[in-house]
């Protein structure tokens, strides 16, 4: 099918008719698990304004995209960094990260060393890898933040729980959440 420049045709037309067609094909032998986890994900638009809101660690990110929405292949969200504001080093038994800034500049702490990046750079922090990042300047930072899988968002919005109570949060409780999601503290070595 043709297009001529001033067709009349639906987005739908336009894409089919640059998608040429192919004979069907047995399925491949091999699937990997992503594939078969993924089989009823559907597809997600989030407004600009959209998506759900949690603070915890001085910090707020708005979660874009959650385990229900990507049937737990991943979660998406974007953090605002309060000037000096990042939390301890710490690690993931389950999640890596991927951290990408779009506003201001944030240090990154990997690999024993900081590394300051501004709009455009990006971290990868794979799990069992220890890192951190804190804002050092004086206006808001804001980094995109991708965990691979999911669950990230459960472990935050539980910590905004006990952030929100008077009187702050107990730190022990923290802890414990932290565990039960397998993301530990450690100490910067000297």
């Amino acid at each position: 099918m043709k297009l001529k420049s001033n067709s009349r045709a639906t987005p739908a037309a336009v894409c089919a008719a640059s998608i040429p067609l192919e004979k069907e094909k047995a399925p491949p032998k091999t699937e990997s698990l992503l594939m078969i986890q993924n089989t009823s994900v559907k597809p997600v638009i989030v407004p600009e304004n959209g998506g759900t809101v949690v603070k915890a660690f001085g910090e707020q990110i708005t979660f874009k995209l959650n385990a229900v929405d990507t049937g737990g292949a991943l979660s998406l969200g974007s953090d605002v960094v309060p000037p000096g504001g990042g939390p301890p080093l710490h690690y993931h038994l389950n999640e890596d990260e991927v951290f990408i800034v779009h506003e201001g500049r944030i240090e990154y702490y990997i690999e024993n060393r900081w590394v300051e990046l501004g709009p455009g750079g990006v971290v990868f922090a794979p799990r069992n890898v220890p890192h951190c990042f804190r804002n050092p300047s004086d206006k808001p930072a804001r980094h995109w933040t991708v965990f691979l899988p999911s669950g990230f968002e459960t472990f935050f919005g539980r910590c905004a729980a006990e952030f929100a109570k008077p009187g702050g949060p107990d730190m022990a409780r923290i802890k414990a959440i932290s565990s039960e999601h397998d993301i530990h503290y450690v100490q910067p070595s000297a």
